[in-house]
């Protein structure tokens, strides 16, 4: 079957700088995949990310030189993971669910989706603007941006702002071997539920030589199915992004495998409009932790988007995706 791509990119203002140990972003930028049968089209969407030595352009390129097919297990087998593959894979789910009638979910042999309670994002700041950020917030799990030096009086001022609150950490690998242990103390203290990646990728070896005082999740150390093997001995929890595994078809197995070996799934996203999340609800099913709060930063959605009610977030309709 010959199909026909049609790929553009978007951007998105956000409400405000969103800010992480990196740096800061004003807008979300993301790629859109329209793949066709000449009568169905599945649409999806992805975000390019400069940590992983993704650009627009780039995705674009790698996507346009795609001899695609109906097959995702050829497009897995030839193509390698990251944001391209990923717009690719997830246009595929949503035509495939055209064709047939039926859900992405059904065909994927899921029960059906319902809603699942999405953590919210506190952007890195001083410790009183989190603080005040964190008072303002009305979720119940809040996600905590972290930048490495200060951060443990950020963690006890947030605690103190939001006493009944549950909490995430991410430190987006800012922490080091000079304060980690006192990061961790001010986390366990705070009753932090999770700390994601504290340590740079290739740098997070002392994490199976110490005591994880609040269980430690790996983000930018876990990419695809195979990292689970060398991840075993250093963290508790996996963060599936589907901008990482390349893909639904890929974060599907990653997540079961994950399951098998007793890790705690953590699923997550880029920032990016409610396109991107779409596929990714069908993963937080079967999620210990969810956050896939991205369209909740931005000025405007688009349309149909996610239906979010407080702090839980709707399946998509079929117009949205699959």
């Amino acid at each position: 079957m010959t199909l026909s791509v049609r790929t553009f990119a978007e951007t998105w203002p956000a409400k405000g700088a969103f800010v992480i140990s990196r740096g800061a972003k004003t807008e979300a930028v993301v790629v859109v995949a329209e793949v066709s049968d000449g009568t169905h089209t599945g649409r999806a969407e992805c975000v390019p990310y400069r940590r992983n030595g993704e650009t627009v352009e780039g995705v674009l390129a790698a996507i346009a030189a795609t001899k695609l097919t109906p097959d995702r297990e050829a497009l897995r087998r030839s193509m390698p993971p990251g944001a391209a593959r990923n717009a690719l894979d997830c246009a595929l789910w949503g035509l495939e669910a055209k064709q047939a009638g039926k859900r992405a979910w059904e065909l994927a042999g899921l029960t059906e989706p319902k809603p699942v309670l999405t953590c919210y994002t506190l952007s890195l700041g001083t410790a009183e603007n989190m603080a005040e950020a964190a008072r303002r917030a009305a979720f119940p799990l809040l996600k905590i941006k972290l930048g490495g030096d200060g951060d443990a009086e950020r963690i006890r001022a947030v605690r103190a702002a939001a006493p009944k609150a549950r909490l995430i950490i991410d430190a987006n690998e800012s922490w080091n071997e000079r304060n980690f242990s006192e990061n961790m103390r001010a986390c366990a203290e705070a009753d932090v539920e999770l700390v994601e990646q504290p340590l740079p990728a290739d740098a997070d070896g002392m994490l199976s030589e110490v005591e994880h005082l609040v269980p430690v999740c790996a983000d930018e150390s876990a990419h695809v199915t195979a990292d689970l093997d060398r991840l075993a001995e250093k963290y508790d929890a996996v963060n599936i992004k589907l901008d990482k595994t390349g893909g639904l078809t890929e974060a599907l197995d990653m997540l079961r495998e994950a399951r098998r070996r007793d890790f705690r799934i953590f699923v997550g996203c880029m920032l990016g409009t409610s396109l991107g999340m779409a596929p990714a609800t069908l993963l937080a099913q079967e999620a210990d932790y969810v956050d896939l709060d991205g369209p909740l930063w931005l000025a405007k959605d688009r349309e149909p988007g996610l239906a979010y009610s407080g702090a839980l977030v709707a399946p998509p309709e079929a117009a949205l995706w699959g």
